[in-house]
């Protein structure tokens, strides 16, 4: 009999990511390693090759990136079609399946013609919500900026402004640290599409779908909601009391692979404290401080990527509504190496379920009901 949610049950063999005894791994090298000293693009390429480039190939990937980080202007006007007021990640989620229409190779299912996607998919996703959020802003759309970097080009394409390189190093290893996470709900259905042998734009489609819930990406979007409705950090133990006692779920708590904490969270603990200090709301960080600290003791759970990864993104200049939506630019990268894996030793996903409802029932004829 398997878990509710599948807990606990081992659906498939991977190399991309692995989570062992609480020790989270890209391509067996651990997140401490990489938080520390890995670019986004160095891990983009280690999650789709199984180890990480030369220099050659780096300067490749970044070129390719670059090239491939414009989108077709008939994707600009779809965007300037959308309600002002829809959320971004159902504007990603739609404008990315469309994506597909302008790509060439959209139903060649070959590994160089899907690698070749999978790159167009990581450098056009940034261009997407950054051009989306200056639609809606009534601001002219930017094109991508020839010699940035992956992290500094989104800032800039978002906010118009040259970031500085705190900016930009706070963005990078976010995305190092959200890149992948093993079967997490979206990367599970990003594989379950594609083992049908749909396209990649289907499965990053569903992907994006899966990652919308406010259980999975959306905590850090409603983390920065309770932040902000809680205003003051002396009003921080009235509010999570009052929520613990009417047994409130606390958005950004607890992990189910993970029993004695996020190994991730404490970089963006660091960041969340240095990115208040500097953009004089400190606020941010202490309110997150003392939440933390009654959550842990009153209900022994600890905080997960998400809960400071809200007030590093609004210290950045970031909307709430588009914390999601950077979650998912990270998230690509571990999304299209599952997808390249899905294909490489593809078998159809088809569990059963265990069947709980009326037995011995038969039909009634309408009148006799």
């Amino acid at each position: 009999m398997s878990g509710k949610g599948l807990e606990g049950i081992v659906a498939t063999q991977s190399s991309v990511c692995s989570i062992i005894d609480g020790v989270l791994t890209y391509a067996g090298i651990e997140i401490d390693e990489l938080a520390e000293n890995a670019s986004f693009e160095e891990v983009v390429y280690l999650l789709w090759h199984g180890r990480l480039p030369k220099q050659a190939e780096l300067d490749d990937l970044k070129k390719a990136l670059a090239e491939n980080a414009a989108i077709p202007e008939d994707i600009i006007t779809l965007l300037k079609t959308f309600p002002a007021d829809n959320h971004p990640m159902s504007v990603l989620r739609t404008v990315v399946s469309a994506l597909a229409l302008y790509d060439p190779e959209a139903q060649d299912m070959s590994r160089e013609a899907n690698l070749r996607k999978a790159t167009r998919l990581q450098a056009k996703i940034s261009t997407l919500i950054a051009a989306y959020h200056r639609i809606r802003e009534g601001k002219e759309v930017l094109a991508p900026k020839p010699g940035f970097g992956f992290a500094q080009n989104f800032l800039y394409m978002l906010n118009g402004e040259e970031p500085d390189q705190i900016a930009i190093d706070a963005l990078d290893t976010a995305l190092v640290l959200h890149a992948d996470h093993e079967l997490n709900a979206s990367t599970f259905a990003a594989r379950v599409t594609v083992a049908t042998l749909s396209d990649i734009y289907s499965g990053i489609t569903s992907a994006i779908g899966a990652l919308k819930g406010p259980l999975h990406g959306g905590a850090n979007e409603a983390v920065m909601a309770m932040l902000q409705e809680i205003k003051d950090p002396a009003n921080v133990e009235s509010y999570i009391r009052k929520a613990l006692d009417e047994k409130v779920k606390i958005m950004g708590f607890g992990h189910r692979v993970y029993k004695d904490g996020d190994p991730r969270a404490k970089y963006l603990r660091k960041m969340s404290q240095r990115l208040t200090e500097i953009t004089g709301q400190p606020q941010w960080y202490e309110m997150s401080i003392k939440i933390d600290e009654m959550v842990t003791a009153e209900k022994g759970l600890k905080p997960n990527v998400d809960f400071y990864s809200a007030s590093v993104y609004h210290s950045l200049g970031i909307p709430r509504d588009l914390f999601t939506p950077i979650f998912a630019i990270s998230r690509m990268s571990g999304w299209t190496a599952h997808i390249l894996e899905q294909y490489d030793n593809n078998r159809l996903i088809r569990p059963r379920a265990e069947y709980v409802g009326p037995v011995d029932a038969h039909y009634v004829p309408v009148n006799e009901r």
